[in-house]
């Protein structure tokens, strides 16, 4: 096998989506909780586009999404609801009360995808990329550094903190991937958007247009839990399909104490 197929099974569309997927946020700035027997991830994102993109995510994986303001101007929290599927996830990250990669942590392009999604951003010119780590995660950064080598795409700690991605070519490597930019990104937001920003007839939401709203969706096929062992391969069987229904549901307030509506589809751009 050479070493571009090789490479090419890490990307975004190589594997069926996984819970354990979002492992990416959690190298990154998102959390995890654990309420009983199940857990939730959670993360703030600066644009709202970022939103639909989490939303879309989520739901390909069998997840309910809700969202709200944050405190900061601007920001917007993103979660998924309480579930078992993710108690291996908080199980593997969680040590006392904070997290922390565990043994043989790696990245593959659908983790990088969740992260680049929630806190990633590429230079004007292209030559560059970072990843946002959580505040005070520096200890994430070796692990995820060693991960991002295995992928033949280095990248460097810098002051944020941040994971840095430099130079053309390993900038082309991220987009191999991380996949196609999320239907309501904003064009220049996302690794190789520059190369495409000169074309006519590309013209992607401005974030502006993009703003998080509640209505109606699909219902998201509902997935089977599944064991520990079986999350990195992503094999999750799904239960017979239901009828199709438009459905948006007021959650009101959640065990958190949080209110916002639940998204159950990955369309949040309208009916």
């Amino acid at each position: 096998m050479s070493l571009n197929r090789q490479l090419a099974m890490f990307s975004a569309e190589s594997a069926r989506p996984s819970a354990y997927d979002l492992a990416g946020l959690l190298v990154g700035p998102g959390q995890v909780t654990r309420m009983g027997g199940t857990a939730r991830v959670s993360v703030v994102v600066d644009a709202a586009w970022r939103v639909h993109a989490l939303a879309a995510e989520f739901t390909a994986r069998g997840l309910e999404t809700s969202w709200e303001p944050a405190a900061i101007e601007g920001h917007f929290g993103v979660r998924t609801a309480y579930t078992g599927m993710l108690a291996p996830l908080a199980e593997a990250w969680l040590r006392g009360s904070g997290k922390r990669p565990p043994a043989g942590f790696a990245l593959d392009g659908a983790r990088l995808r969740l992260w680049f999604a929630a806190a990633g951003s590429v230079d004007p010119e292209g030559d560059g990329a970072v990843l946002r780590l959580g505040a005070s995660d520096e200890h994430c950064a070796a692990p995820a550094s060693r991960a991002f080598t295995a992928l033949a795409c280095m990248a460097e700690l810098g002051r944020g903190p941040v994971l840095r991605i430099s130079g053309r070519r390993r900038v082309a490597r991220l987009r191999e991937l991380v996949g196609e930019r999320p239907t309501m990104a904003p064009l220049g937001v996302w690794p190789g958007d520059q190369a495409a920003a000169d074309e006519p007839g590309d013209q992607a939401l401005a974030p502006e247009q993009a703003e998080p709203r509640p209505v109606r969706v699909a219902r998201a096929p509902r997935l089977r839990p599944v064991a520990a062992g079986q999350l990195d391969t992503g094999q999750i069987e799904p239960l017979p399909a239901e009828p199709e229904q438009a459905a948006l549901v007021d959650a009101g307030p959640d065990q958190a104490g949080t209110t916002g509506p639940v998204r159950t589809g990955s369309d949040l751009t309208g009916p």
